[in-house]
């Protein structure tokens, strides 16, 4: 299994999945709790990976990760533009219902954080790296 984490300095994305890219697990959690939940998410799912976006904060964050017990190996994945990918990728994963549906996407509003979806952006990076897509 594989973690991918979109580091930040408030809040952090996570999400859990398999080589076969079922996704298991996506959140958005608050960065001073985020090391509490990778340490639970290792001890639910045999996450042998971590994949962290290389962009903000993304060295302290890999020091830390490499304090953990037994710790995963920790791959570095480019994570520009992400976050334009993701607005893209939370309107294909929770589609408008309604009246929403009609109003252009560009002009629609996403009502949570979606670092959680940058996370699984990266794990498939890190997997299309894998595999020469």
């Amino acid at each position: 299994m594989i973690l991918g984490f979109d580091p930040g300095r408030q809040k952090c994305g996570l999400a859990v999945m398999g080589l076969d890219r079922l996704l298991c697990y996506q959140q958005v959690v608050a960065a001073d709790a985020v090391i509490d939940e990778i340490t639970a998410l290792r001890q639910r799912f045999p996450i042998s990976t971590i994949v962290l976006g290389d962009q903000t904060a993304s060295g302290n964050w890999k020091d830390t990760l490499s304090q953990l017990p037994d710790p995963p190996r920790i791959m570095l994945v480019d994570e520009r533009y992400t976050t334009l990918e993701a607005r893209d990728r939370y309107w294909q994963m929770y589609p408008p219902s309604g009246l929403a549906g009609i109003i252009p996407q560009s002009l629609r509003k996403i009502s949570r954080p979606i670092d959680d979806i940058v996370a699984i952006l990266l794990i498939e990076r890190y997997l299309n790296r894998l595999t020469g897509e």
